[in-house]
């Protein structure tokens, strides 16, 4: 199972202006800050980590198992396909195979949607669990945000890959994380029945730090990994 807090989160923040007018003219300061960072070094975060891999540990173990036995059903099919021997299926590769209409990649390819669906089916609850806890810290992000930059007189918050290269005393994250603590100290693990991911993430509060889901990256050709 792993940890998607990237796809709960903005794209980029930025100081509200309402903030901004707040702040002295003298406070010009810019920091940086890793969102998705922030929220995984929380208190409430790591007990939910803790808590779901132990509640949900036979599934979890069980679909580790799968995972393992599907990649070492597949090798030998990538093997075979694997025409210049660099371990890697390449697009040129795969393209010839279709055109060849070779059946080992007919098989790949039916073989990872019938592991996906499976181990979908094994880690979801797992998964769905964690992104609960993630939206319910995450939902107190913006209000985080805003505290630890007016306590630092930062006018402008920036993501990491937004600059060349930043000072550590210009890193906002575990200030933000500190927030959080605070704000957040515990989650549920256990969402309502009716829950769906993204529901608090639909219907911010007013005043929050504007925020745009950023799109899943692309599903590698590979999902179940050599």
């Amino acid at each position: 199972m792993k940890t998607n807090i990237k796809l709960l989160l903005a794209g980029a923040i930025i100081a509200p202006a309402a903030l901004l007018a707040a702040m002295p003219a003298s406070a010009q300061a810019v920091a940086v800050a890793d969102p998705e960072g922030a929220i995984a070094a929380t208190k409430a975060f790591t007990a939910a980590t803790a808590q779901i891999q132990a509640t949900y540990k036979a599934a979890l173990d069980q679909a580790q198992a799968r995972r393992t036995a599907i990649q070492a059903e597949l090798q030998p099919l990538y093997t075979v396909l694997d025409t210049n021997h660099d371990g890697q299926l390449s697009q040129a590769e795969i393209d010839a195979a279709n055109t060849a209409h070779r059946p080992e990649l007919a098989s790949i390819q039916s073989k990872q949607q019938a592991a996906q669906a499976e181990l979908g089916r094994l880690e979801g609850p797992a998964t769905r669990a964690q992104q609960y806890a993630v939206e319910q810290i995450s939902a107190k992000l913006a209000q985080a945000i805003q505290s630890a930059m007016q306590k630092r007189g930062t006018t402008v918050l920036l993501k990491p890959a937004s600059v060349f290269t930043a000072q550590p005393a210009g890193d906002l994250t575990p200030a933000i994380t500190a927030e959080l603590d605070t704000l957040v100290p515990t989650v549920s693990i256990t969402p309502p029945a009716n829950w769906q991911p993204g529901q608090q993430q639909a219907a911010p509060a007013a005043g929050a730090a504007p925020a745009g889901t950023p799109a899943p990256a692309a599903s590698g050709r590979r999902p179940t990994g050599r």
